[in-house]
């Protein structure tokens, strides 16, 4: 079934909405790609007016802000995630995720499975 980003059919009170008009091509949204820890797989979508995206499937590899400058760091596993207890055990990655990489741990700041990298900032040695 696909996912809709159109107004809920019901009211916060329970009742009925008055339909104004069928839901739209261009309200539908997507399924939750969920960025894992592995060796790097991407995968381009097409957008609206033919925009790319560039979807993260897996990545070992982070760019890591450490107040200067940005380097490459491999990736080992993933610390602590805010958006889901469980991501931790399953190495999924998201945006504000803790990962233990080879400069220590980061946090990551950019959407992995938006954007198509992984940036993070160096949060200790």
């Amino acid at each position: 079934m696909a996912v809709s980003q159109y107004r809920s059919k019901r009211k916060v009170s329970g009742g009925v909405y008055i339909r104004l008009r069928k839901k739209r091509k261009f309200e539908l949204g997507r399924v939750f790609r969920e960025t894992k820890v592995g060796e790097t797989k991407k995968k381009t979508l097409r957008g609206k007016g033919g925009a790319v995206k560039t979807t993260l499937l897996r990545c070992n590899v982070a760019n890591i802000f450490d107040g200067k400058k940005y380097k490459k760091a491999k990736i080992t596993s993933v610390i602590e995630n805010k958006a889901n207890r469980h991501f931790v055990r399953r190495n999924i990655l998201t945006k504000g995720a803790v990962v233990e990489t080879e400069l220590g741990k980061a946090k990551v700041v950019s959407r992995p499975g938006q954007e198509g990298t992984i940036n993070a900032v160096l949060v200790e040695k």
